[in-house]
């Protein structure tokens, strides 16, 4: 059984999602979102690294999957974004868990087939393949897309190797 943590991140909203990975099955075990609801950039990176260090330490996942950060239109989003996901990494890295990045083009490739693919596409093929009875908001939906990329992505590599 192996655990593994997909992080969807941003500045004032980190979506998560936790899955187990059992030989050829995944499940759902948990999905959230850490909010950030204060004005001080610093200290809304701090509590990103609270909350993802929290959601590491209640659920000790094997893996940790998060999404790459792309080149926005507007510098100083990206920036903060990027900073965001340094911190998840950190979290996860003080933690001793192995990070993996995987671009939201793999990521909407992977679940639903085209790299293009719409943020209600990616809620329905979470939904679906979990076999959830609510459809998960898209942080946690994204959070938990990028999980099942790492499956999916892990489960190829290792039979490329055998």
């Amino acid at each position: 059984m192996t655990i593994i943590i997909g992080i969807d991140p941003g500045s004032r909203m980190t979506g998560y999602g936790v899955i187990c990975q059992k030989e050829q099955s995944i499940s759902y075990v948990a999905s959230g979102c850490i909010r950030t609801k204060v004005n001080d950039f610093p200290n809304r990176l701090k509590l990103i690294y609270i909350g993802v260090n929290q959601i590491i330490t209640q659920f000790k996942p094997q893996y940790f999957a998060i999404e790459q950060i792309f080149i926005a239109k507007n510098f100083n989003s990206a920036l903060k974004l990027s900073q965001a996901s340094s911190v998840a990494i950190v979290a996860a890295m003080n933690n001793n868990i192995p990070v993996f990045e995987y671009a939201a083009r793999q990521v909407k490739q992977t679940l639903v087939g085209i790299g293009s693919a719409e943020k209600n596409q990616v809620q329905h093929m979470v939904r679906t393949l979990l076999n959830l009875s609510t459809t998960p908001k898209v942080d946690a939906a994204d959070a938990l897309a990028i999980a099942i990329t790492h499956c999916h992505v892990s489960k190829n590599a290792i039979h490329e190797y055998l």
